[in-house]
């Protein structure tokens, strides 16, 4: 596949400084591309690279452009990393146009009660539920699960292994053992997800599980039943979060944070990665937190103390400044 650079610049916009007609092979770094490939700088500690790269055009703010090698064409951005997003899209949204064959795999199962829009792809081995709803654009990469009932927005990506509407945990202890609630909710994902390979969503006891527009979830993330995700958050891989969590808007999580259950957290907040979020969180800021594993006793002790230490080093800063006077 190739693109005229004037292509990109009509999509895209931008300063073109070269030939329209240029053809675009592939995106490739700086240090490995070629005279076919369209390449990006956007932090300056890689400028060297700049100076060296054999990328036939190389996308960059105005402040590099003089920095681009002779010969190369360049496109100036004020954004170039933002500007490279989007040439991503565009090269796959042309991939995606050149293999419209099978829009749905022929080992694709899709339950004729279930409504999927004919733009979307339902790729090998995806299994959509009756009465699931997969929207305009949205592609199911392969061995994707679609529960009953459960709604996929339009644009959405669902990476492979990704499983929407499982059963939530929930089971009522009995002297005899376990009893398992019903889950009767369903989940409801907005437009413009992706979602990362293995990840789960459950499906809600009673109201449904929801993500909303714009949430970008990575790998190997375990999203509890009843949780509600605000539009445009972030979640880096190995993220947990408990049933019943309440997450706001514009949220990022590094990666293997934890959120227990039946918390809400404001919009704005960022959690470092490992960190457990232990409480409600009604201001936005960055979060980070983690104790030694030990015994619940012993962990409880020490998190009083840790929790006063500012407390006690003020007052030691007293005793400190009555000594002196004393002496």
């Amino acid at each position: 596949m190739a693109i005229r650079l004037g292509q990109l610049i009509e999509q895209l916009g931008g300063s073109l400084h070269g030939d329209p007609d240029f053809l675009v092979q592939k995106i490739s770094p700086l240090e490995t591309a070629t005279p076919s490939s369209l390449a990006f700088l956007s932090n300056p500690l890689y400028r060297s690279q700049l100076a060296t790269t054999q990328a036939g055009c190389v996308i960059v703010s105005p402040e590099m452009q003089s920095s681009v090698p002779a010969g190369s064409a360049c496109i100036v951005s004020s954004n170039p990393y933002l500007y490279f997003a989007k040439v991503t899209q565009f090269w796959r949204q042309q991939q995606v146009a050149a293999d419209r064959d099978a829009l749905v795999h022929p080992s694709a199962v899709v339950h004729p009660q279930a409504v999927v829009h004919p733009t979307a792809r339902i790729g090998p081995l995806c299994v959509v539920e009756a009465g699931a709803r997969v929207g305009a654009h949205s592609w199911l990469k392969s061995r994707v699960t679609v529960g009953e009932q459960c709604q996929v927005g339009e644009r959405c990506i669902l990476h492979s292994g990704v499983v929407i509407g499982a059963d939530g945990f929930g089971f009522a202890p009995h002297a005899d053992g376990w009893v398992k609630i019903e889950q009767l909710g369903a989940v409801r994902i907005g437009n413009d997800v992706e979602i990362g390979a293995n990840t789960s969503i459950d499906r809600g006891a009673l109201a449904d599980t929801v993500i909303e527009d714009g949430v970008k979830l990575d790998n190997q993330i375990q999203i509890g039943h009843n949780c509600h995700i605000g539009a445009h958050t972030a979640m880096a891989g190995c993220v947990g979060v408990a049933g019943s969590a309440k997450i706001g808007k514009h949220c990022t999580f590094g990666g293997a944070a934890m959120i227990l259950g039946h918390l809400t957290i404001a919009d704005n907040v960022h959690i470092s990665s490992g960190s457990l979020v232990s409480r409600s969180i009604s201001e936005p800021g960055q979060y980070t937190g983690f104790y030694p594993l030990a015994k619940n006793a012993d962990w409880e002790k020490t998190a009083a103390i840790v929790r006063n230490l500012g407390t006690m080093r003020e007052k030691l800063r007293q005793l400190e400044k009555i000594t002196k006077n004393k002496e």
